[in-house]
């Protein structure tokens, strides 16, 4: 189904429609999470367009269409898209990240450039993500895969905000105690 009309005033009670037809409170765990997850796609385009041609853009752009359907599982309850396959994609791209940095030594502040600070940004509303998630997990069914891969998505977005960091020969910048 493709909306022929943006203004449709079936919420204008503070209630809006799921993809099964029901109806549920705006501001319901449920919704709370497909909030966040379209702040978290909405910075994820800012990051994609601040880092233009980088290779990461494109591995970006898989990620919010995976996050589309992460909400879909949430607009259509009991309807599961995210898979392991999904998981391990992440797990693979923070592998491949992670071995061209070196090693941790203390704390990263987020920022460093700015692109590094979108993908800070992006993996900061990743966190708030995976806390609604789980929030609604406690009172309804959510696929296990998508808590898993939404967690292991906020590990990549911190390898790809500490690549972006060192890019052009420029440093990240550690914590001062």
């Amino acid at each position: 189904m493709r909306l022929t009309s943006i203004t449709t005033k079936t919420g204008d009670n503070g209630t809006t429609g799921l993809a099964d037809g029901s109806r549920v409170d705006k501001d319901c765990v449920r919704l709370d999470a497909l909030g966040d997850l379209d702040e978290l796609n909405s910075v994820l385009g800012i990051l994609v367009a601040s880092i233009g041609k980088s290779p990461l853009a494109g591995q970006i752009r898989q990620i919010q269409n995976m996050l589309f359907d992460m909400g879909a599982e949430l607009a259509l309850p009991e309807h599961m898209l995210i898979t392991e396959q999904h998981l391990h994609a992440l797990e693979q791209q923070v592998t491949e990240l992670n071995t061209q940095l070196p090693p941790l030594q203390e704390f990263i502040l987020p920022g460093g450039n700015l692109n590094a600070a979108h993908a800070h940004h992006a993996r900061a509303v990743c966190r708030r993500v995976e806390r609604q998630l789980l929030r609604l997990s406690r009172s309804e069914q959510v696929n296990s895969w998508s808590l898993k891969t939404i967690n292991r998505l906020s590990d990549l977005l911190f390898v790809m905000a500490r690549t972006l960091a060192r890019k052009d020969d420029q440093n990240e910048i550690s914590w001062s105690r």
